[in-house]
């Protein structure tokens, strides 16, 4: 796989291009027709096997290898990229960017493009390549499960069997090209907490007359906070943020019930029963303490994503090698954002990977995190991103050969 990387920078304006292009133009969801065929724009003329979602507007490729030593029952590699974004109104100053209501602030715009270049990578050098890869370009991964989606459509077996292993690579506000991971626990799994407390209407001039329910949410509200930090394990953590409150609609009612919505994000299958049950417990017992009544509905969404050990240890040596021990970090503790990445990974070994595309040309206060109004990405990053991707899947493939 020679001159991988100054093949990559020949293919990063097109790279770029692709990516601008998405970034204007967001969806959201399972649905995504004008990213889908933007996919399927980009990759045409190459010679791949492509299919496309019944369920979503997935597009799956599958590259077929003509190594000499290729076995007779050939392996394949799944390498993958999310096309979805968020419900985030862009506040950036990008000359690309979004202004539909929509915005990519996680980078999926970037996976996607990577993914088609590293697609490009190996189609070049299909003659070096031992075995099959798997391209899945993915919808719905921000909330809508769309992995899980596209396995029940058999991405994991889309080149006729099931692929010895699986790579993804994630953009962060992180130093340039600094590639991070870590075997075992990577990502937290994430659930969704929603609490509806029930009283009794009435006249906003009249509380005694009313049983009022915004004084319990509230309460509610700061309790969650204390139950994270006083009744959960420190070295097993969560995270829980109320993102959504809502009650009533006129300034002089008293309304019948008020509700919250929260994200939870969790590191293991205790730390989920726990923050499950005393979740309900608090919420129950705040309520009653002000005559009303507490619906607490729980949704496991993502479980935690696991990175395979040795798939993992093997990846990290191959990227010193690739890029410099100075390029790769291993992460000493899991992060708390999720990735629907883990339904996978529950099936496939393999291993999830950030990569840093933090702009310098941009004022910090002028920058956000993922998923913020602000959050922009050096998409020069796009080269490497595909290298690493594509480096991956024909050495993997060269060893499950060998093996």
């Amino acid at each position: 796989m020679s001159d991988l990387l100054a093949e990559a920078a020949d293919l990063l304006p097109e790279l770029q291009a692709l990516r601008r292009d998405l970034h204007a133009h967001p969806e959201v969801g399972l649905d995504l027709p004008r990213t889908q065929a933007a996919v399927l724009d980009a990759i045409a003329g190459l010679d791949v096997e492509v299919t496309t979602g019944e369920g979503t507007t997935s597009v799956v490729a599958v590259l077929r290898g003509t190594h000499p030593e290729r076995p007779a029952q050939a392996p394949a590699v799944l390498l993958r990229g999310d096309m979805d974004a968020l419900p985030v109104a862009e506040a950036t100053d990008e000359p690309f960017a979004a202004t539909n209501g929509n915005m990519h602030a996680c980078g999926h715009d970037l996976h996607t493009a990577g993914l088609v270049g590293a697609m490009r990578l190996l189609a070049a050098r299909r003659a070096e390549l031992a075995g099959d890869v798997v391209f899945m370009f993915q919808p719905g991964e921000e909330g809508y499960n769309g992995a899980s989606v596209m396995i029940d459509e058999g991405v994991l077996d889309a080149a006729g069997f099931r692929a010895v292993a699986a790579f993804g690579v994630h953009v962060h506000v992180g130093e340039r090209g600094i590639v991070s991971t870590r075997p075992g626990t990577l990502q937290a799994g994430s659930n969704v907490l929603r609490i509806t407390v029930r009283g009794r209407g009435g006249h906003g001039s009249q509380p005694t007359s009313a049983v009022d329910p915004v004084p319990a949410l509230a309460e509610i509200v700061t309790a969650l906070q204390t139950m994270v930090s006083r009744r959960i394990d420190v070295f097993d953590p969560i995270a829980l943020s109320v993102t959504q409150l809502s009650a009533g609609e006129a300034v002089n009612v008293i309304p019948a019930e008020a509700s919250l919505g929260a994200t939870v994000r969790t590191l293991s299958e205790e730390s989920l029963a726990t923050v499950r049950d005393r979740s309900r417990q608090l919420a129950e017992g705040i309520a009653a303490a002000h005559g009303c009544t507490a619906e607490v509905e729980f949704e496991v969404q993502y479980p935690v994503t696991v990175n395979d050990a040795a798939e993992t240890a093997w990846v990290l040596d191959e990227l010193r090698d690739l890029l410099g021990p100075e390029r790769v970090e291993v992460l000493a503790h899991p992060i708390m954002p999720s990735e629907d990445f883990s339904f996978v990974l529950d099936q496939v070994p393999g291993t999830y990977m950030m990569i840093g595309a933090k702009r310098t040309d941009v004022p910090e206060e002028r920058q956000g995190d993922n998923h913020s109004p602000f959050v922009v990405s050096d998409d020069s990053v796009l080269a490497e991103q595909a290298v690493v991707l594509a480096h991956l899947a024909a050495r993997r493939l060269a060893a499950a050969a060998r093996s």
